[in-house]
């Protein structure tokens, strides 16, 4: 199947101000684009662009004082096949590869030091592996309440627990951190999800967080929030949490003054 994934954000700075914008798409799916997602500005601006230390294409830009519009429009290729559900074995650490190793440590909106006695009361009973990993998402999907009118910048995986309601990413946090908390790594995942194979949400799109978790030597895809395996996810960018993935940074002040996103299947 083919997708049309792009977005339109719009900024006022009252000074020219630098920013890094994280919102091209993973160079693991770069070979499945069909015409490039090239981040375009108006006014035009130079365009510098570099790969962070998750692997993660960024862009970084001087916006002009004033307004300024981001945006890019592409086709990518999906194999139009749901996730896959993992019944993987569970490594034991002393196994893990290296480079797995952050991704069981606490980070910036996942504190395993708060959520582990929790952790291990909650999952120590279930089974090990990917069977383990679903029991921390339909705990998650059934603690959490979902809601746009919960997003909050600060939250961490410790006041959601505690608050029982946030967004996508929220889900993905707590779940991030009980996965860490039992020894699993898990890495925090941005990008584009649309409404494919279910039924429409009357509500504007975004752009949605998941996570992967590191089961039997693959990294398996996995959805706290939908808890279903959905059809068309498109990765932007991987990392310990949000703030390794955040769509832009800008150092210095701004407002998002406009914000769009479409991830729609494109039908014969």
């Amino acid at each position: 199947m083919r997708i049309r994934i792009g977005y339109e954000l719009t900024y006022e700075c009252p000074q020219p101000t630098p920013m890094v914008l994280t919102l091209s798409v993973h160079s693991s799916r770069i070979g499945d684009l069909v015409t490039p997602d090239h981040l375009r500005t108006d006014p035009s601006v130079p365009i510098e662009t570099y790969q962070d230390t998750f692997g993660n294409w960024c862009s970084r830009i001087v916006a002009p004082r004033g307004r300024i519009r981001i945006f890019s429009d592409a086709l990518i290729n999906d194999t139009g096949k749901p996730d896959v559900f993992a019944r993987a074995a569970q490594t034991h650490v002393e196994a893990l590869p290296e480079d797995t190793l952050p991704y069981l440590l606490g980070s910036r909106y996942c504190e395993t030091d708060k959520l582990s006695t929790i952790a291990w009361q909650l999952f120590s009973n279930a089974p090990t592996g990917g069977d383990r990993v679903q029991a921390i998402c339909d705990f998650v999907h059934n603690h959490v309440t979902f809601g746009y009118q919960y997003a909050d910048p600060t939250k961490t995986a410790w006041d959601v627990y505690n608050q029982r309601a946030g967004v996508c990413r929220d889900f993905a946090h707590l779940a991030v951190a009980f996965c860490r908390c039992m020894n699993i790594p898990a890495r925090y995942c941005t990008g584009y999800l649309g409404d494919i194979g279910v039924p429409a949400v009357d509500s504007p799109m975004d752009f949605s967080g998941w996570f992967e978790a590191y089961l039997g030597g693959y990294w398996y895809t996995f959805d706290a929030r939908h808890n279903t395996p959905r059809i068309g996810r498109v990765v932007l960018a991987r990392g310990r949490d949000a703030a390794d993935v955040a769509i832009s940074t800008a150092f210095g002040s701004s407002a998002l003054t406009g914000f769009k996103v479409w991830t729609d299947e494109v039908r014969a």
